[in-house]
């Protein structure tokens, strides 16, 4: 799960159907690939990143929390 990702959109409140509309893409796509049952491509992060998060990296955004240590 891209918990950063999920903060940030809280924060910025950015909505799912919004990166869905930006990106062209089914909106069941977007939270699979929020949930982290697939990965978002490098341009998708990258043009997600610039658009609606130009402050952050995309390291924290697109950081997946499964793998930090316990």
């Amino acid at each position: 799960m891209l918990i950063n990702l999920k903060a940030e959109m809280a924060r910025k409140d950015v909505k799912p159907k919004d990166i869905a509309e930006f990106l062209s893409v089914r909106l069941a796509t977007i939270y699979d690939k929020i949930n982290g049952h697939y990965d978002f491509s490098f341009n998708e992060a990258l043009k997600i990143k610039r658009h609606f998060f130009p402050a952050h990296d995309l390291e924290y955004l697109f950081d997946r929390q499964e793998n930090k240590p316990a």
